[in-house]
C-alpha cells in the first residue's frame, strides 16, 4: 500500500483559522471549499484506489489570486497540492488531511490566439481539446493528444509533460510549449519564455514542465499552434501474436518511416473495445496496430503502401486502410475509449505507464504475458508503440485487498522491466505517489538527491505537492537535510 506522511498537527489545529484566511483572500462565496461532503469529489484523482479528503479547497479566478494563497499557505505552513481536472493516472493530485487543493478549473480562458507567431496563451485550466477546437476553423490545431483530452487541462498536462498518440510525430508537451506563467510557494509571479522562439540563459521551461507541480504552480501557459495537415488516414493491421506485431512495430520506426500515429492493442483490448465502440476491429487477432499518416492524398498513398510492404512481411492475418474520414474516425474512436471499455470487463484497474526502446517490444510482451499468468491477472495492453510508451492495464478487484496487492507487484515489476531493458519509469503520466517508492530502481542516491537540491530551491520547506515523486522515507531523512543544505 502506498503510505502517505503524517499530518502536522499544528496546521490540523488551525483548520478554522485557515480556511478564515482564505475567504478573506477570494470573494467569490463559492471560492473556498471547506465542507466534508463538498470535499469529497476533491479526495483522489483518476488513481482512484487511493483516497483522502483535503483540509480545504480553493478555486482562484487569477494569477493575482493563487499568488495570494501561495504567500498565505507559505506563511502558515501550509502544504499545497495543484490540482487540475484531477484525470492524473499516477496520484499525481492526491491530496493530504493538512493540505489546501489549489483547483485551477476556473481559470479557463483563452487569453490570446497570434496566428502570425503561430501560439496562442491559455489559461491553465483550459482543456487540452478546447485548444485545437479554438483554432481549428482556421485550420490550425494543438499537438500533444491525450486519451483525456475531452477533460485534462493543460496545467495538469505541463505538470505531467503529457503525451498523447500523436506525439511519435509532434512530441509530448514539452516539445509544444513557448513560455510559462508561474507562481512560486513565497506568492512571486514569474514569466519564463513567451512567444519568441527561443529564450535565453538556463532552459527553465524544460525544467518546470513535468515537475509534477513540485517547484509552481503554472497559471498560463503559451503553447505551440501548427497548421493543420491536407488529410490523414488510418490503417489496421492484425497478427498472430503480442510478439509478432512488437516486430512489426520496431521494423516501421527502424525503416526511417515516422507515422503521425502507431498504437498497439492485444487480443483482451481488441475484443473489449470492438464490443464498446463498434469500430470493425478483427476479433481473430491476438495483437493489432492502428496506424495513421497524413499529408496529400499522393503522400498518403506512398506512405501506407510502404508500412504495408513492412507489415507483410510479419504474416499479418488482415490488413485494412481506411478510405474515408468516417472511417478512420471509427479506427480511433475504439483506441480513445479503450480505458472505458477495459472497466466495462474488470471492476477494477491499473493504468501502468512505462517507456522502452522499440527493439524491445517482442521480449518486453512476453515477460508481461508471463507475470499475467504467475499473478493470475489479466492484463490488457494498448499503448503508444511508435515510441516504445506502455500501458498495461492491470484487472484486479479493489473489493479483494489480495488482488489489489498483487496487482500493485505486478505494476512495480512491469516498470522495473522497463528500466532493465534500457527505459525508463514514466513515458507521459509522471511519477506521483505511484511511482514514487519505484524512483531508486531507476536513480542513484546522488542522482535522487541532486533533484531534491532542485525542488529544496523553489519550495524550501517542501510544501508544494509534498510527498509525491521523492521515496517516502527522505521526509524525515535526506530530504530535511537538503532543505537546509541547498
Amino acid at each position: 500500500m502506498i503510505r502517505q506522511p503524517d499530518p502536522k498537527p499544528d496546521v490540523l489545529a488551525r483548520r478554522d483559522a485557515i480556511v478564515a484566511g482564505l475567504r478573506a483572500l477570494l470573494p467569490a462565496e463559492d471560492a473556498v471549499i471547506a465542507e466534508p461532503i463538498r470535499l469529497k469529489p476533491y479526495e483522489t484523482d483518476g488513481l482512484s484506489a487511493y483516497r483522502q479528503v483535503p483540509l480545504a479547497v480553493v478555486l482562484p479566478d487569477t494569477t493575482e489570486q493563487v499568488a495570494a494563497i501561495l504567500a498565505f499557505c507559505y506563511r502558515n505552513g501550509v502544504r499545497v497540492i495543484p490540482r487540475g481536472a484531477g484525470t492524473s493516472l499516477s496520484g499525481g493530485a492526491l491530496p493530504l488531511e493538512d493540505a489546501v487543493v489549489v483547483g485551477m478549473m476556473r481559470m479557463n480562458q483563452i487569453l490570446d490566439v497570434d496566428y502570425a507567431d503561430r501560439c496562442a496563451v491559455v489559461q491553465a485550466g483550459v482543456t487540452n481539446i478546447g485548444i485545437t477546437n479554438a483554432v481549428a476553423a482556421d485550420g490550425f490545431f494543438y499537438a500533444p493528444d491525450p486519451s483525456s483530452q475531452l477533460a485534462c487541462m493543460i496545467g495538469g498536462n505541463v505538470g505531467m509533460n503529457s503525451g498523447g498518440a500523436h506525439c511519435l510525430k509532434y512530441g509530448v508537451t514539452a516539445n509544444n510549449l513557448l513560455g510559462l506563467k508561474i507562481v512560486t510557494i513565497q506568492g512571486e509571479i514569474i514569466d519564463i519564455g513567451g512567444a519568441h522562439l527561443d529564450a535565453a540563459g538556463y532552459d527553465w521551461l524544460g525544467l518546470l514542465t513535468g515537475a509534477e507541480g513540485q517547484l509552481a504552480i503554472v497559471t498560463e501557459v503559451t503553447v505551440r499552434l501548427l497548421r493543420a495537415p491536407e488529410g490523414a488516414r488510418a490503417m489496421l493491421a492484425a497478427f498472430k501474436s503480442n510478439e509478432i506485431a512488437g516486430g512489426c512495430v520496431d521494423a516501421i520506426i527502424s525503416s526511417g518511416i515516422i507515422p503521425v500515429a502507431l498504437e498497439f492493442m492485444d487480443r483482451p483490448a481488441i475484443h473489449a473495445c470492438e464490443a464498446f465502440a463498434h469500430a470493425g476491429y478483427p476479433l481473430d487477432a491476438e495483437a493489432m496496430l492502428i496506424i495513421e499518416v497524413e499529408g496529400s492524398p499522393a503522400e498518403q498513398d506512398d506512405l501506407l503502401a510502404k508500412i504495408s510492404d513492412i507489415c507483410n512481411r510479419f504474416d499479418p492475418i488482415s490488413l485494412k486502410v481506411s478510405q474515408s474520414e468516417e472511417e478512420s474516425l471509427a479506427i480511433w474512436k475504439g483506441r480513445k475509449g479503450a480505458f472505458g471499455a477495459i472497466g466495462r470487463i474488470s471492476p477494477d484497474y491499473l493504468c501502468m505507464d512505462g517507456t522502452i526502446p522499440t527493439s524491445q517490444l517482442p521480449l518486453v510482451l512476453r515477460r508481461i504475458q508471463e507475470m499475467s499468468d504467475s499473478y493470475g491477472l489479466k492484463v490488457a495492453n494498448i499503448f503508444h508503440a511508435g515510441d516504445g510508451n506502455l500501458h498495461p492495464l492491470i484487472m484486479f478487484d479493489a473489493n479483494d485487498p489480495a488482488s489489489f496487492h498483487a496487482a500493485e507487484r505486478f505494476g512495480a515489476d512491469i516498470l522495473t522491466l522497463c528500466v532493465e531493458v534500457g527505459g525508463c519509469l514514466t513515458g507521459e503520466h509522471g511519477v506521483g505517489v505511484e511511482k514514487r517508492d519505484l524512483m531508486t530502481v531507476q536513480f542513484t542516491q546522488q542522482e535522487l538527491d541532486q533533484q531534491r537540491r532542485i525542488k529544496s530551491a523553489f519550495d524550501p520547506d517542501w510544501l508544494l505537492n509534498p510527498s509525491k515523486v521523492f521515496p517516502l522515507q527522505a521526509e524525515t531523512g535526506t530530504q530535511a537535510g537538503l532543505k537546509h543544505a541547498a
